[in-house]
């Protein structure tokens, strides 16, 4: 899954997800509470805790529609800049 990081800067995001209560890899981001401002400031605050750039082609709702998808594609950045 997603590190420990990963999950501290996204629960902020998703009002609607209890303190306790797990975040599933494909629960709805939207359904959580997370809206267009707040996608904003979660795509900011993601750049700048994991030194990436989100990429014009994934700017897109797809890529913020669940933690899973999310995760997968802040992942394939850090593996670009790695390399």
């Amino acid at each position: 899954m997603w590190d420990d990081q990963f999950e501290q800067i996204l629960r902020p995001f998703v009002p609607f997800l209890g303190p306790q209560e797990e975040l599933a890899p494909d629960a709805e981001l939207k359904d959580l509470g997370l809206d267009s401002l707040a996608t904003v400031q979660l795509l900011g605050t993601l750049e700048e805790a994991y030194q990436v750039r989100f990429r014009d082609s994934a700017l897109t709702m797809d890529t913020f529609r669940t933690a899973g998808v999310l995760w997968d594609t802040v992942q394939s950045m850090l593996h670009t800049t790695a390399s």
